[in-house]
């Protein structure tokens, strides 16, 4: 044998087969002698054989080889006997037990050409029962050692391939038919069972490993749960996912993980019955909850998996991080809610333009409002009805850092109690009969501006402690659902209501009204600002007469004295009625309210008295002009012109008021 240098995977050499080989011995080739069968072997050869056997019996693998060549080498008396398999090419080989010199020797690897080795592994026998050393000059390690005698076999696997050899060696020469050597191929064939064995445990050794890597470094996590609901095993990226290790996961039970929602716990145990039950889950969208406190949503796919019985021992899960689009889909979903909120916004006529008015008591309000404004300071505005409190709420929102985000109002007093919290704070699908899906409330919506609580002393007083909570911790949580959202949304309030007396009464909570009256902000009636009437009167004007298609230069001497002079119970907004009444019945370019008898220096009317009278007045005299002009509506005598209106302007009006010719006539 000689010393080799590189080491390589083996291959089997070309051309073998399971058909046997001529035995080579000496120069020539001449037939293998044919096995004794059990009948002929004699007592040392049982013996022999029994020791090879007993002392193999319990080993695999390198252990298997070493006890094989240090028995068979003293069950055979020779000096030395190795196990080789092939080193990358059918050239080459290398050791997997060696036994000389009456210990186990260390592996080598040496090139066949030149060896006694090189006709073995061809397929068949080779035997060289003396002048070894003559024969094979060029191996030095043998003529070193001194081996006069070789004996060497084939390992085959099952399809006949040549895998190694098995060899025998001595310093001595050996019979031209060797005995035993029935016994030495007897075990040729089990180590090559065995090195075959190893090969395959190898390749499956390699196949887990690559799986193992997959499943690890997959990008979707991948989990087994039991039949007890809880995690048999789970890979890297379910640990990543939760943030928590497996060691603490596995044996853990599953439903656990799963956020306490309508989309989570609940569809959770769903999908494990259909599971259990052997039905197969796609794309199920679940709410997990994850150390670190974050929003995590998985798409869940589950397979059942069966034991031998049939039965299903457990379900094999994946989930797939989905995060980041559900909440792409929930923020698209708050930015569609809030487009479509301030569209009705648009839509809606607020007459709070501009902020007029010149009288100390504005400039007040005024100054408070540029200071309060650049601040996050919670403000709570107070009023008499039609004071104007929403505009100057979006005079503070306008000058504030968060002007470039929505102001989203609410009116409390407009909705029914059951359903103020739904519209505060939004509720998930199936929260309650009727909530066919998930709802985006005003905190949502306003999230990085304003929401503006209009008439919030008359929020029923559950939902009052949960705003207050809600200012208190700044996260809110859906109807229906389990988990906080963060928002940061400035407060302003407003109200027409006395709320010490309501918090005096139990009717409005006493720590609410200390957390929205940070910075009040009281705003004057109309009666006290007296100073400011023609101003307002005067921008309102030129605004109805503009809608109306009107000309109007100027109010009659006698009418802004009955403007000022009146007390206006119901404020800026009575005034915007009176004026808008007035520019759509004048004929003229100035506008004139003598005859009006709504106006007095008396006891006011009450200002939710005044637009069904406008309205009344305003209806009359539109029937008196139609029956004057037969109800001809176009052309140069036609009703429209002689009340100063656009002919569809007039339909629009008669449509409202519901004037037909067929109607009654106004008393």
């Amino acid at each position: 044998m000689r010393d080799g240098a590189n080491e390589s995977t083996a291959t089997p050499p070309p051309g073998s087969s399971r058909e046997r080989q001529p035995a080579v011995t000496g120069d020539q080739a001449v037939p293998e002698p044919e096995p004794a069968c059990g009948a002929d072997l004699d007592r040392d050869e049982v013996a022999a054989l029994r020791a090879i056997l007993e002392g193999t019996a319990r080993s695999t693998g390198a252990v298997f080889f070493q006890t094989l060549v240090r028995h068979l080498a003293s069950a055979l008396g020779v000096s030395s006997a190795f196990v080789a398999e092939f080193a990358g090419a059918p050239t080459r080989v290398r050791t997997l037990a060696y036994w000389g010199r009456g210990r186990i020797q260390q592996n080598r690897e040496f090139e066949l050409a030149g060896t006694p080795c090189e006709d073995v592994v061809r397929g068949g026998l080779c035997h060289h029962p003396r002048g070894v050393r003559e024969r094979f000059p060029g191996d030095r390690q043998l003529v070193d050692m001194g081996i006069e005698s070789y004996l060497g076999v084939p390992l085959l696997d099952g399809d006949g391939r040549v895998l190694g050899h098995l060899a025998i060696l001595d310093e001595r020469p050996m019979p031209p038919e060797p005995r035993r050597l029935f016994i030495f191929r007897i075990f040729a064939a089990r180590a090559a069972v065995e090195l075959e064995r190893l090969r395959v445990e190898q390749q499956l050794v390699e196949s887990e490993r690559r799986y193992r890597e997959l499943y690890e470094e997959a990008p979707n996590a991948y989990v087994a749960i039991g039949g007890d609901r809880r995690l048999l095993s789970v890979n890297h990226r379910a640990t990543q996912l939760l943030g928590v290790p497996a060691s603490e996961l596995v044996g853990q039970p599953v439903l656990a993980l799963f956020a306490e929602t309508p989309a989570g716990r609940p569809r959770a145990d769903e999908a494990l019955r259909a599971g259990f039950a052997g039905r197969e889950i796609s794309g199920r969208e679940l709410e997990m909850c994850c150390r670190s406190g974050g929003a995590l949503w998985v798409s869940v796919w589950m397979r059942p998996l069966r034991g031998a019985d049939g039965r299903i021992a457990a379900v094999h899960s994946i989930w797939v991080d989905i995060t980041d689009r559900v909440a792409a889909e929930a923020e698209r979903a708050r930015l569609q809610q809030q487009n479509l909120y301030l569209q009705e916004e648009i839509k809606s006529d607020h007459n709070f333009e501009e902020i007029v008015g010149r009288s100390p008591a504005l400039l007040a309000v005024l100054d408070k409002v540029s200071r309060v404004a650049p601040t996050d300071a919670t403000v709570l505005i107070t009023g008499e009805t039609g004071t104007g409190k929403e505009l100057i709420a979006r005079a503070i929102h306008s000058h504030s850092r968060r002007a470039a985000k929505p102001l989203i109002k609410l009116n409390c007093a407009a909705l029914p109690a059951g359903l103020v919290e739904s519209e505060l704070f939004g509720h998930e699908k199936g929260a309650f009969t009727g909530a066919l899906a998930r709802r985006i409330g005003r905190f949502e919506l306003a999230d990085g501006g304003s929401l503006f609580l209009d008439e919030v002393g008359d929020l029923p007083l559950e939902t009052q402690a949960k705003l207050l909570r809600v200012l208190q911790e700044r996260e809110i949580e859906r109807v229906g659902g389990g988990a906080a959202l963060p928002v940061d949304v400035r407060i302003i309030a407003a109200t027409n209501r006395d709320l010490l007396k309501a918090v005096h009464d139990q009717a409005f909570r006493e720590d609410l009204y200390y957390r929205l009256s940070v910075f009040p902000i009281a705003l004057p009636p109309l009666r006290d600002r007296a100073e400011d009437i023609p101003l307002l009167v005067r921008f309102l004007v030129d605004k109805f007469a503009a809608r109306v298609g009107k000309r109007i230069d100027g109010v009659s001497r006698e009418t802004m004295r009955s403007l000022v002079t009146y007390r206006w119970p119901g404020n800026v907004r009575e005034l915007e009625n009176v004026l808008e009444r007035a520019v759509i019945l004048a004929t003229g370019p100035t506008l004139d309210l003598e005859s009006d008898a709504e106006l007095s220096t008396g006891p006011a009317t009450p200002a939710a008295d005044l637009p069904a009278s406008l309205e009344a007045i305003e209806r009359r005299h539109i029937v008196t002009v139609l029956r004057q002009t037969q109800w001809v509506i176009e052309g140069p005598r036609g009703a429209a012109q002689i009340l100063g209106l656009h002919p569809n302007t007039l339909r629009s009006r008669l449509k409202k008021l519901g004037i037909t010719r067929s109607a009654p006539e106004p008393p």
